[in-house]
């Protein structure tokens, strides 16, 4: 809601033009404050927003050199509701009465003012009102406060105000007509109505010690039972008659409405605003009711909070369009809603329906189809719906049994006004009219030819229609033939066909089809073999066109067919290139001992590699899954080791053992990447981050064979609710890297889950922002933001390494005020830096292909890379993996070692270069 106003917007209209402004004097000059009395840095900013808002279209109405500038009032450009609240607060500063009761003036005639700025007014209105010609002022000032929304405060405030006058002639009765109208209006309001029933029954307590009594008064009373149980204590008690059965009765029935109520009521009291999903069950509810005047409280409490909200506005409208039909209650709904969404065309179609309907003045409803077309809407087409609504309720005035009248001439000055307006103003603004199949100008034909009989200015009509790029299309053209077909004549029906024939491109076959119908019903021979030559001579050429059109859209196509083959080429050589290269044997890492002819004495275990029956106390490879990859997916593939291996006199490289996986424990663990690779001790670092989301069974951090940290690791909880708290993890910013905190799932099982956390559909409320400077903070963004509304969230974009990109999210409260910070900020300058603002709308995101997704599964195969006698006495293979991975593997002898004999090999002429032990030694060094 608006509340003050602080940090709301609305929407502006386009600036004038440089010639306009330049002829409009600043605000700042007109204000005339004297600087040296400014002393609050407060008003200095006021002023200088204020200057800043006169670029944004807000201007005094004075020209430069009328003699009282002072005089002069603010005008605003297109509904520009912050510039009237800095003004008013400006001037409330400043002191300026008289230029601040103009300035609210100013506004209220434009909005709807929320409850805090009339209780502002009216307040500063009570304590300048000394005579009683004051006083009746202030009572007019309330009259208007309280049919701008139904505020329980501003009708207690009307009844208080309305006791100081009871010493005036008819002053009891006038503020018990203010009390039983506060009642009817908000009596009914669980949480606030309260406080006016109290009021009421003291004024009424105090009258009764004067003996005026009114005898009605204590029926009133009695309804303050359905909301406070204690009432009908009291009751109880200051009654001397025992109390009569209806109001037991109906003290029984309110209680039960309330337990009813209870549940929206304390749903309301805890949601954060706009609180639209609990209004709406609570509006649901009192649907269900059925009480009419519980259902227009509910939905003006919900409008009081949510007063920008279009669709809350089209739904109350629509009730009580639809139920109610009270004249009064009905517009001024209507004008409420348009007043506070002024750039939705729906409301203002329905306030033209809702006057209409009831008989309002036809020059009233003429003057507000103006105000809606200087409404400022955001859309061509919105133009074309607010012109076609007027135009059918001109229509429907008129009495098309005379030739002519008052009405029809203004109806056919409307269709041309409309015409020339979407020309003109709308395309000059939006660089499209809006109505590119000229709806106006059909309907204006059709009330010409079937209203007004006057088929020669619908063929005026229809010919402008077509001249506007619409004669390629065959539906425009049935469209005439068939307005001609029933209210022209043959031979313009014949005419159009002909000329349909030869301009249509879309469907021209359909167009020759009603040609030859036309004719083999009605036309004579010579009409019949003209029409057959003319749409076969149009069909050969289309034919010809689209034959022309396929084998250039088909070289084209191979032509990317080309061009990818191309790239998958030069893809797949760039990709053997460099496994060449990765495989190529060289000298650059040297073992320790240049000499060695054979591996070292001891063997090491590696558990992880160990096969079922080779030992006790390790799961089977089935059960178990090697910790390498993300999600637990198994990692690159590895020949098959024995239990125990030579170790290496070398101490190059630090021995660290795999880390094994239980996947049935994937509900307790989750996985965190992208962590620093320099993280001193990560278990104990992340063991203390991770302990605030409950209590941490193992974190299994993943190194490399070097004894590196790879950047990430498994953390294991001891309840599944804990590993769901540490997901809330995720982009937390660890040793100035962004952590990744995500499920541990198995892509391979689960091929379809995503991990990505936000949106990738359009949200019409979040803004998308490009071109920010890398050093911008999310406060200065926010504060740059919050301008044009409230803030929900915002969300810098960086890369893996926590950098900025230079790219921001922003969640505004509505779709309103993400519209209006669209126009306001998009072109902003930031630093120096120029940003681009759009509704967040991200590209569909690119599935990797099915060979690429196949490639990670190939791991999972048991792998099975034994020697020619099966295993071996130490079950290790000798083969190098680079070579193991090729296509067509060497022929291996005992103990797997390559066959150096080229009569023996099954490989192709090309052999491998002849190998040492040492030489292989030194290959798995540098693996």
């Amino acid at each position: 809601p608006r509340g003050s106003g602080e940090g709301l917007s609305r929407r502006t209209e386009a600036s004038p033009p440089a010639a306009v402004i330049g002829k409009k004097i600043n605000v700042w000059l007109l204000l005339e404050f004297d600087v040296g009395n400014c002393q609050d840095m407060n008003v200095w900013s006021l002023k200088w927003k204020l200057s800043v808002l006169v670029g944004l279209g807000c201007f005094f109405e004075g020209e430069v050199g009328e003699e009282s500038p002072r005089g002069q009032f603010l005008s605003i450009n297109a509904f520009d509701y912050n510039c009237h609240l800095d003004l008013i607060k400006l001037l409330r500063q400043e002191g300026e009465l008289v230029k601040l009761r103009r300035a609210r003036q100013k506004m209220s005639e434009l909005f709807p003012l929320t409850e805090e700025i009339w209780l502002d007014w009216l307040k500063d209105e009570i304590k300048m009102a000394s005579e009683s010609s004051e006083r009746e002022k202030v009572y007019e000032l309330f009259e208007r406060a309280v049919k701008d929304y139904i505020c329980p405060e501003i009708w207690l405030e009307y009844a208080q105000y309305s006791i100081g006058g009871i010493g005036q002639e008819g002053g009891i009765e006038k503020v018990r007509s203010i009390f039983e109208r506060a009642l009817t209006a908000v009596g009914l309001h669980v949480t606030k109505g309260t406080a006016l029933w109290e009021a009421y029954r003291e004024f009424e307590n105090a009258i009764l010690e004067t003996a005026q009594v009114r005898p009605v008064s204590w029926a009133l009373v009695r309804n303050k039972l359905w909301y406070m149980e204690n009432s009908y204590a009291e009751y109880e008690e200051w009654s001397e008659d025992p109390i009569p059965e209806t109001i037991i009765k109906n003290y029984k029935k309110a209680l039960q409405q309330l337990e009813k109520c209870k549940p929206y009521e304390e749903a309301l009291l805890g949601a954060e605003t706009p609180k639209l999903a609990e209004y709406q069950a609570y509006i649901d509810f009192e649907m269900k009711a059925g009480d009419p005047a519980r259902i227009q409280l509910i939905y003006e409490r919900a409008l009081a909070e949510n007063c920008l909200v279009p669709d809350l506005w089209a739904r109350y409208n629509q009730y009580l369009d639809r139920q109610l039909k009270v004249k009064e209650l009905v517009l001024s709904a209507h004008d409420r809603a348009v007043r506070n969404c002024p750039w939705t065309v729906g409301l203002w179609i329905r306030y033209l329906l809702a006057m209409e309907r009831h008989r309002v003045d036809h020059g009233i409803i003429s003057e507000m189809f103006e105000k809606a077309l200087n409404a400022g809407f955001i859309q061509a087409t919105d133009y074309v719906e607010i012109w076609q609504a007027y135009l059918d309720y001109l229509r429907r005035r008129v009495d098309f049994t005379q030739d002519s009248s008052k009405e029809l001439e203004e109806l056919r000055s409307a269709f041309a006004r409309a015409v020339e307006y979407l020309k003109q103003e709308v395309e000059e603004r939006f660089s499209e009219s809006g109505d590119p199949s000229c709806t106006i100008m059909q309907n204006w034909a059709r009330v010409e030819a079937r209203l007004c009989n006057n088929m020669q200015k619908a063929r005026e009509l229809w010919d402008n229609i077509m001249t506007k790029g619409n004669a390629k299309y065959a539906n425009m053209w049935l469209e005439y033939y068939n307005l001609e077909r029933a209210h022209g004549d043959t031979q313009h029906c014949r005419k159009a066909l002909h000329r349909a024939v030869q301009c249509t491109s879309d469907y021209p076959e359909h167009v020759c089809e009603v040609l030859l119908t036309l004719e083999r019903i009605e036309g004579t021979l010579e009409d019949w073999d003209a029409a057959v030559q003319k749409t076969e001579n149009r069909l050969a050429r289309v034919n010809e066109q689209r034959a022309k059109a396929a084998e250039k859209e088909a070289a084209l196509a191979k032509q990317e067919e080309e061009k990818a083959e191309q790239r998958k080429q030069a893809r797949a050589e760039k990709k053997a290139s460099k496994k060449a290269k990765k495989n190529r044997i060289g000298d650059k890492r040297k073992a320790d001992d240049d000499d060695e002819g054979e591996w070292g004495q001891e063997e090491e275990e590696q558990p992880s590699k160990r096969h079922k029956g080779d030992g006790d106390g390790v799961l089977p490879e089935e059960d178990m899954e090697v910790e390498t990859g993300l999600f637990g997916r198994s990692g690159p593939e590895k020949p098959d080791c024995p239990a125990n291996q030579k170790e290496k006199a070398s101490t190059s490289r630090k021995d660290i053992p795999k880390v094994l996986h239980d996947s049935s424990k994937d509900n307790v663990t989750v996985f965190v990447s992208n962590l620093s690779y320099n993280m001193a001790d990560p278990e104990v670092k992340l063991k203390e981050l991770f302990e605030s989301c409950g209590e941490v069974a193992e974190i299994r951090p993943v190194f490399s064979n070097k004894g590196i940290f790879r950047g990430y690791c498994y953390v294991e909880f001891k309840e599944e609710k804990s590993a769901l708290q540490a997901l809330g993890l995720d982009r937390k910013v660890v040793e100035g890297r962004p952590m990744f905190v995500s499920p541990c799932v198995d892509k391979n099982k689960n091929p379809d889950f995503k991990v990505f956390r936000y949106s990738t559909t359009l949200e019409k409320h979040k803004l998308f922002i490009s071109g920010l400077p890398f050093s911008c903070t999310k406060e200065e963004l926010e504060d740059v933001c919050k301008a044009h509304g409230n803030v929900k969230d915002i969300r810098l974009v960086t890369n893996r390494a926590g950098k900025p990109k230079g790219l921001a999210y922003v969640e505004y409260e509505n779709e309103a005020q993400a519209s209006q910070a669209v126009l306001k900020m998009d072109g902003l300058t930031v630093k120096e830096h120029v940003i681009k603002v759009a509704i967040s709308n991200p590209p569909l995101r690119k599935l990797p292909d099915k060979p690429e997704a196949g490639r990670a599964s190939q791991f999972a195969v048991p792998r099975q890379v034994y020697g020619a006698r099966g295993k071996g006495r130490t079950q290790l293979s000798m083969m190098p993996r680079a070579l193991q991975r090729q296509s067509n593997p060497v022929a291996k002898a005992e103990n797997g070692m390559v066959q150096n004999s080229p009569a023996t090999s099954s490989e192709p002429p090309e052999e491998p270069k002849k190998m040492s032990n040492a030489d292989f030694a030194k290959m798995l060094l540098k693996k």
